[in-house]
């Protein structure tokens, strides 16, 4: 098993049990308890794990939401070819929203430039990416800027997509759950998402997998509001199937 591998099973397990063991972790995954110790460090360092006596716990249990610079350095390959799957959900000439996001951050990247958009978002440094683009017409919602994501909220966000109505919204999410559907930990942030949704002709979701074991305290939209889910090779068959009977066709990619 390779270090990545192990650390997704590691994280898979802290997100399952609500805590780690050093000493079991190294004997289930037969390894060094040195190794499992410089995995945890690693995986606190990506801001998903917070180390604790003798092991770790998920940072969702501690209440923590990691910054989008710490999120947008874990799982890159997987976010990457998500990115390239939702070029599919792209329509041909049109109107999208973009969420703020690690995932929706890598498709304002490869956006084709034989296409005329106008790409709507509530994250200035996608907005700032968009701006030389000139096949691209942006709008940017206004509203109070969280630090910790970089995204817009509150009334001045709220305000104009109540107003707007766009082909396709592209979403991100901090977790997914068939019982809970999409969830995040802030609730203007919440707000924000759920309008979004609200202004789309469709919605399409965007999250690697390991965003399918948790669940925030803010919901946004049922798995039933969501036409498409796009996720990477790692999301369980039988919990894709599961995803699948709620509502959303569902694309590992």
């Amino acid at each position: 098993m390779y270090a990545e591998e192990r650390q997704q099973e590691i994280l898979r397990r802290a997100r399952a049990a609500g805590r780690v063991d050093v000493v079991s972790l190294a004997g289930e995954l037969d390894v060094t308890t040195e190794t499992i110790r410089r995995d945890l460090t690693a995986l606190e360092r990506a801001g998903v794990l917070r180390r604790v006596h003798g092991g770790a716990i998920p940072v969702e249990r501690m209440g923590f939401e990691p910054a989008l610079a710490t999120r947008d350095e874990v799982m890159t390959a997987e976010k990457e070819r998500i990115a390239k799957a939702a070029l599919a959900e792209l329509p041909e000439d049109g109107s999208v929203i973009i969420d703020a996001g690690s995932t929706t951050g890598r498709l304002v990247q490869i956006l084709p430039a034989d296409r005329e958009l106008t790409v709507v978002v509530n994250s200035p440094p996608l907005a700032t990416a968009l701006a030389a683009r000139a096949n691209i017409s942006v709008i940017v919602l206004g509203g109070r800027l969280r630090g910790r994501t970089l995204a817009t909220v509150d009334d001045w966000a709220l305000r104009p997509l109540s107003q707007l109505h766009v082909d396709v919204a592209f979403m991100a999410t901090n977790g997914c759950s068939v019982a809970k559907g999409l969830t995040t930990p802030d609730p203007a942030e919440a707000a924000i998402k759920r309008a979004m949704v609200s202004a789309a002709e469709r919605s399409v979701l965007l999250a690697d997998h390991t965003k399918f074991a948790n669940t925030y305290l803010a919901s946004f939209a049922e798995l039933s509001e969501i036409d498409v889910v796009i996720t990477d090779a790692g999301l369980d068959l039988a919990l894709a199937a599961d995803l699948s009977a709620a509502g959303p066709e569902v694309v590992r990619a």
